[in-house]
């Protein structure tokens, strides 16, 4: 079986693919529903392990410009067929990387060239482009891969023959030969391959709380409900509560006086507390109860005559809140150097506490390079690194050992998900953190037979599914699960959500 093909409509579409692709991977097919019909069961293409279609296409969304990129996410037919595309985000993520506009969504194909109230209707469909080819080609090809690419030559409120429209071919055209390399890296990353899911991954019980917490609120007060910070590190967690009405601040003066605001996870200083009781602003406190902990233990440290030094990320939430604490007596400690070359008024006199989201062994070297400076320091009364963050961390270490690449799932500020991207490289397996599956760069996986994937404590698992879905999307795909633990803890919510 070939392993993929590229048809394009006409020559000068061919044309700007073929300086990309290896000989023979680019197929012109003709114009139009008949010709796709019959290119669809020739040698070649009726047994390609992948099919791509690719040239230009017209814009049904009036937001898409001459020039912009469609990765289709399923191929309509005019007689109900759909077929779906689900590599597309690898495609789209690609696509962002050489700099071009892209899009995903729908497109159509018609078996006629559409214009005026026609476009209006197909784009009340949810379509966002039209072809003439897509579905006739990429419905005869079962269950192997489909991608449908197209670059907008004419735009959705403009008619079609007009002056502008030959400037408007030259710019798709060559957006089309901008995205061939992109085409490429689809076709080579067409293979068997098996996904490697670690486990425990994704919410830990602290983030569920949080977001209860809020959605309770919601429920409650209606909206709005404001939040300090985001409730939890997940841009796609905070944009669904947003949606719901929840206004996310960075600090108390943006909230008006007497409304209800939630605490994120990560916890808040004293001084927050005060300006909140000040302005009599409604408190709902989701501060993870492992964070409160460490909290607690920067008070005692503190109050019995220690300088407490906080192995930490500088501006983290949970930091500046910890060290919020007791400021006048804690030290920030970010990394081995620093460990090395810090000063205390008294070295008999030391503690130290850790932030929860940090990953073990480099939280280890540096308390042991602390003990061996300041022989009588002080422990916190069990671990601070969070059980979760602990999980998540083994788990990965039992998969990307036999991995060629692994994927973190996770928003870039989340320190939990930065931290098992480093403990992966540091293994000496190349891992990448990605949001959502319109991240993972098909570069990173197209030589790649075994994948690992996790998530951050975070990131939703709907978010894994979905990279496992695009996946799946370039050929035939084992998932196999490897569990280190099982995790059981819930946290009790605050009083004032409480039933709700």
């Amino acid at each position: 079986m070939q392993s993929y093909v590229v048809c394009a409509p006409t020559h000068a579409e061919a044309r700007c693919l073929r300086g990309a692709l290896p000989a023979g991977a680019v197929r012109r097919i003709g114009a139009g529903r008949r010709r796709a019909e019959r290119a669809a069961e020739w040698p070649g293409v009726r047994d390609a392990m992948g099919i791509a279609v690719a040239g230009i296409g017209g814009a049904l969304d009036p937001d898409l410009a001459p020039g912009d990129v469609v990765v289709a996410t399923e191929v309509r037919g005019p007689d109900g067929v759909t077929i779906p595309c689900p590599s597309a985000p690898l495609l789209v993520a690609s696509v962002r990387r050489t700099g071009a506009r892209v899009h995903a969504g729908p497109v159509i194909s018609a078996d006629h060239v559409v214009t005026g109230a026609e476009r209006q209707a197909l784009r009340a469909t949810g379509a966002i482009a039209v072809d003439m080819e897509s579905a006739w080609l990429l419905a005869r090809h079962g269950t192997r891969p489909t991608a449908c690419v197209r670059v907008v030559a004419d735009p959705a409120n403009q008619p079609l023959l007009r002056p502008a429209t030959i400037g408007h071919l030259g710019t798709a055209l060559r957006g089309l030969a901008a995205v061939a390399p992109v085409l490429r890296a689809w076709g080579e990353a067409l293979r068997p391959r098996q996904v490697l899911l670690a486990s425990p991954r994704s919410f830990c019980a602290g983030v569920e709380r949080a977001i209860d917490i809020v959605e309770r609120a919601l429920e409650r007060w209606g909206a709005p409900i404001y939040v300090r910070k985001q409730i939890v590190h997940n841009s796609h967690v905070v944009r669904r509560l947003r949606e719901r009405g929840a206004v996310f601040v960075e600090e108390l003066d943006e909230v008006p006086d007497g409304a209800t605001v939630v605490f994120s996870a990560h916890g808040v200083s004293p001084d927050v507390r005060n300006v909140a009781a000040q302005r009599g602003l409604a408190v709902i406190d989701a501060t993870c109860p492992l964070v409160a902990k460490v909290h607690s233990e920067a008070r005692r440290f503190a109050d019995r005559g220690d300088t407490v030094l906080f192995i930490g990320h500088a501006g983290h939430e949970e930091t500046e809140g910890t060290m919020g604490e007791r400021p006048d007596s804690t030290i920030l400690v970010e990394n081995l150097e620093q460990a090395e070359r810090v000063q205390v008024p008294d070295p008999s006199r030391v503690s130290y506490l850790v932030q929860t989201t940090l990953a073990v062994d480099e939280v280890e070297e540096i308390v042991q390079t602390l003990r061996k400076r300041f022989p009588l320091l002080g422990a916190p009364g069990s671990d601070d690194i969070c059980y979760a963050t602990t999980n998540r961390q083994w788990a990965l270490r039992t998969v990307a050992h036999d991995a060629d690449v692994v994927l973190v799932v996770g928003s870039a500020n989340s320190s939990n998900s930065n931290r098992l991207v480093e403990t992966a490289r540091r293994l000496g397996t190349p891992a990448y953190l990605v949001d959502d599956s319109f991240d993972v760069d098909l570069d990173w996986i197209r030589g790649a037979n075994t994948v690992a994937v996790t998530a951050g404590a975070s990131a939703p698992s709907a978010l894994v599914d979905d990279v496992v879905t695009a996946l799946r999307g370039l050929g035939p795909l084992q998932v196999h699960e490897r569990e280190v633990t099982r995790e059981d803890i819930r946290f009790t919510l605050p009083k004032e959500v409480r039933g709700s």
